[in-house]
């Protein structure tokens, strides 16, 4: 690896470079104090060093752990963590742009982890890709200090995006040919940032892989429950004079509270409807038919996303102390939450945006390894299309066989991830794909 200057707005930014692609890592791209709005940087005169990865939000061990391996690990934590990387083809000009948005439940991850370098994406897809960190759980959904600034995490995201169409001309990104993408509740913030009036303007395309969209209720109930428990965790302590580990505890307490809601306590911290910069729920259907006149989707899931969830289930684990029987009941169980979480609401979803007028396509992820203990699940997509087989290494998700990531497979659905980036649904051929 080198490393070179680009020209970035009136500052130079140092940045790494092999044969094939250049490497810019924890840019900053907004600063913003506990619990307030954030404020978009501003490129100053002088030397910006983006050869070293930047921060993740404060966070506890993902609940997934068991099924991707350790996510962040390595990275240092911050709660200024508006930070993301750039990763552009050598060469690169005008290029159309891809923006990762990571999943994690909103609780967990980061955009700087090498499980999302997006190397091959980038250099096969020839696509400029930008991998983002936002803030999450309690720093970014439930802010304890003042009511009416909620939704910190999409907001940060908001500032990601003016910073892509400001700035991503100088890696050779194209401004006006932007794709949003994000598994999870990466997924979930895509679908969040359409209904913001505004992302007008700032992408065009949008890929929401095995977002939860069985999950989007009203919230209201469940957020002021979750208030109430936070404040009780801090037992008076105000919340701007908490430390981050009495914070990361209150949130704990705060997730306990929410499983008295169901499936909706599966995923207590989401972006709030009726929330700047989110509209009341009654103007939604018109956001979506607004966004749908500008924005091609493409939107899916995984055959068994459910089998991580029903697995991590202390019910989940009593019906697999059964044996045979109970490990039937189980599989059954992780097929109705796939159904009804992640896949029809899915299909409905593609179905809605072209009833608006839009163009959508779907997919669904069937591949998984040999042995592979949960099938083809939640998060399984992620290492065929990001990543590096290294550092996927040590998912037990994918099985015990050694080198288990299909490279043939992983170069379709790069190019056509890549594809849909630079032409849309023409790109991908009849649909729905199958991938696997």
């Amino acid at each position: 690896m080198r490393t070179r200057r680009i020209d970035h707005g009136g500052a130079s930014v140092l940045v790494t470079e092999s044969d094939d692609v250049t490497v810019a890592r924890g840019i900053r791209y907004a600063t913003a104090e506990r619990f307030a709005a954030p404020q978009v940087v501003r490129a100053d005169a002088g030397l910006i060093d983006a050869t070293a990865r930047g921060p993740a939000c404060p966070q506890l061990p993902s609940r997934l752990e068991f099924a991707t391996g350790p996510v962040i690990g390595g990275l240092r934590m911050s709660e200024h963590c508006q930070v993301l990387s750039v990763t552009a083809p050598s060469g690169a000009d005008r290029l159309p742009v891809m923006v990762w948005f990571h999943g994690g439940a909103y609780v967990s991850g980061g955009g700087e982890s090498p499980k999302y370098d997006p190397h091959a994406l980038a250099a096969e897809g020839q696509v400029v890709v930008v991998t983002v960190t936002y803030r999450l759980g309690i720093f970014g959904y439930l802010n304890l200090h003042d009511r009416r600034t909620q939704n910190l995490g999409l907001r940060d995201q908001l500032c990601a995006l003016r910073w892509v169409r400001d700035h991503i001309a100088a890696f050779g990104g194209d401004p006006a040919r932007v794709t949003i993408f994000g598994q999870s509740a990466g997924g979930d913030s895509v679908l969040a940032l359409m209904l913001c009036e505004e992302s007008a303007g700032l992408f065009t395309r949008a890929v929401l892989h095995s977002a939860p969209l069985g999950l989007r209720s009203d919230r209201s109930e469940l957020t002021a429950a979750m208030r109430d428990a936070a404040m009780t965790s801090l037992g008076g302590v105000p919340a701007l004079e908490a430390d981050v580990a009495q914070l990361l505890d209150a949130q704990v307490t705060v997730a306990k509270a929410a499983q008295r809601f169901g499936r909706l306590g599966l995923m207590p911290f989401a972006p709030t409807v009726g929330m700047a910069p989110l509209p009341p729920a009654g103007e939604i259907p018109a956001r979506l038919a607004d966004a749908a006149s500008r924005i091609e989707i493409l939107v899916g899931y995984t055959r068994d996303d459910g089998r991580p969830f029903v697995a991590m289930d202390p019910r989940g684990r009593r019906l697999r102390r059964l044996g045979p029987p109970g490990a039937l009941l189980a599989a059954s169980v992780g097929r109705n939450l796939t159904k009804h979480v992640f896949g029809c609401p899915a299909i409905e979803f593609a179905d809605t945006w072209v009833r608006a007028g839009g163009r959508s396509a779907t997919f669904r992820v069937d591949w998984a390894p040999p042995q592979a203990p949960l099938g083809a699940c939640h998060c399984i997509d992620l290492p065929l299309l990001l990543g590096s087989p290294q550092a996927w290494a040590d998912a037990p998700m994918l099985g015990p066989t050694p080198h288990p990531i299909d490279g043939t497979l992983g170069r379709r659905m790069r190019a056509l991830w890549g594809g849909f980036a630079r032409d849309g649904v023409d790109a991908l051929g009849p649909t729905p794909l199958t991938i696997g």
